[in-house]
């Protein structure tokens, strides 16, 4: 069972998609996100297997969760710099979870 101060080392923050780009080099279909974070955090890249739920332009300025003190990961010719959080559909297919408010804070973090 995880304690309260495990779930503090996570670092979750709300981040808003400047950009949202193909990545054909990905095994599996996916894009590279651009994510603001706030004047504290900055820009951040991610990838996420989203392809089947979200289209590139639906993306643009869309608020999402994202864990940001994960180490950098190789994936292909792209380093994902944050974890862009999700949630399975029936299928196992990528539901973003996102703040339910368009008022949410970009850099906020979850508690």
């Amino acid at each position: 069972m995880a304690t309260i101060a495990e779930f503090e080392q996570l670092d979750i923050r709300v981040g808003r998609i400047l950009l949202a780009e193909a990545f054909p080099e990905a095994r599996k279909p996916a894009y590279k996100l651009n994510i603001d974070f706030g004047p504290e955090i900055g820009l951040k890249k991610s990838s996420a297997q989203i392809t089947k739920h979200y289209g590139i332009e639906e993306l643009q300025n869309k608020l999402v969760l994202a864990v940001i003190n994960f180490p950098p990961r190789q994936i292909g010719p792209f380093v994902s710099e944050v974890l862009t959080l999700g949630v399975p559909d029936l299928n196992g297919d990528v539901i973003l979870l996102s703040p339910d408010r368009l008022s949410a804070v970009v850099g906020g973090r979850v508690f």
